[in-house]
């Protein structure tokens, strides 16, 4: 059974990278997170230095557990204003999943005007590099019938990366909209007879739209609705929405649903002025489900400001 269920999780896995990285393939979507909107900076570079103060989020996401293989995805993110309505920011993400590993590394620029008394409009760019790494060879799982071809392979491959967005913010609203890479970018791999024509895998531009709005439901509890929708060419409409309460400003309780993928449970603590740890849990709703125990998503956030400057009641996002 157990060596059943091995060989199952492999033709899984290999399905599913086949799916995302065989030849001609025509899409592939940025990784995905549930507590997106502590993440903002990894898909907007216009929200650095939204929260006036030096931010640093670190994020660590497994997908999957118990499906061998399954993608892991780890972001470390630092930004803060360094001038008069202009700040800076730098992105780092690593995205593994079976015989692949992406690395991403941004610096992020961003510009706000005052739009009125309480609205603030900022416009970013970023630039850096993705590195992409597929390595055959980790798919050595002991499996009998290993499928996964010796040429698929390519070597820390290095393609630049540019990306813009706009984000529009009050204390208690926010609208942002991004293209995180405005780039298409082919990879191939010049091994093999096969391949030397042919797009072994292909980025594509992937636009977001965000948004949220916070309801002061009394002295000691909020609630912000929140919504991201994610298009890329060539891939479903990725939809999610999500339902937050911050209790004293000390505890956040919510819950997430992914259009016609998975639920999702949340919880955070402000654990003091600085440091905001979070955590949550999705449970897929599609055939998956059977074969793996949800994904968890660790957060932490810390931030660094002078305490006579602090936010006398700091926004929800």
């Amino acid at each position: 059974m157990n060596s059943l269920m091995k060989n199952l999780n492999v033709t899984l896995l290999i399905l599913l990278v086949f799916g995302l990285y065989s030849v001609n393939t025509s899409a592939q979507q940025d990784a995905q997170y549930t507590q997106y909107m502590y993440n903002t900076l990894s898909i907007n570079p216009a929200y650095a230095g939204s929260r006036d103060v030096l931010s640093f989020v670190g994020l660590y996401r497994s997908q999957w557990v118990g499906l061998e293989g399954a993608p892991k995805t780890a972001t470390v993110s630092l930004h803060s204003p360094v001038g008069k309505n202009v700040a800076l920011g730098l992105n780092i993400v690593n995205d593994e999943i079976f015989i692949t590993n992406e690395t991403y590394v941004d610096i992020d620029f961003s510009y706000t005007v005052k739009t009125s008394r309480e609205g603030r409009l900022a416009l970013g760019v970023k630039g850096g590099a993705h590195l992409l790494d597929v390595d055959s060879n980790r798919a050595n799982t002991g499996a009998e019938n290993n499928t996964i071809s010796e040429e698929i392979n390519i070597d820390n491959r290095f393609s630049p990366q540019v990306g813009v967005g706009a984000y529009y913010y009050t204390n208690k609203f926010y609208l942002g909209l991004s293209a995180p890479n405005l780039l298409d970018t082919e990879h191939f791999d010049n091994g093999g007879e096969d391949l030397n024509s042919s797009s072994l895998r292909t980025e594509r531009v992937n636009y977001y739209l965000m948004t949220g709005y916070t309801f002061d439901l009394n002295n000691d509890l909020k609630f912000k609705p929140a919504g991201l929708v994610k298009l890329v060419n060539g891939a479903p409409l990725q939809v999610d929405l999500s339902a937050n309460f911050l209790i004293k400003e000390k505890v956040t309780l919510g819950a997430a649903y992914r259009w016609s993928a998975a639920f999702s449970g949340m919880i955070g603590f402000q654990i003091s002025d600085k440091f905001m740890l979070g955590f949550a849990y999705d449970r897929e709703t599609t055939e998956l489900q059977q074969f793996n125990d949800g994904s968890y998503e660790l957060f932490l956030r810390y931030e660094l400001f002078n305490r006579n400057n602090k936010m006398v009641s700091p926004r929800f996002f």
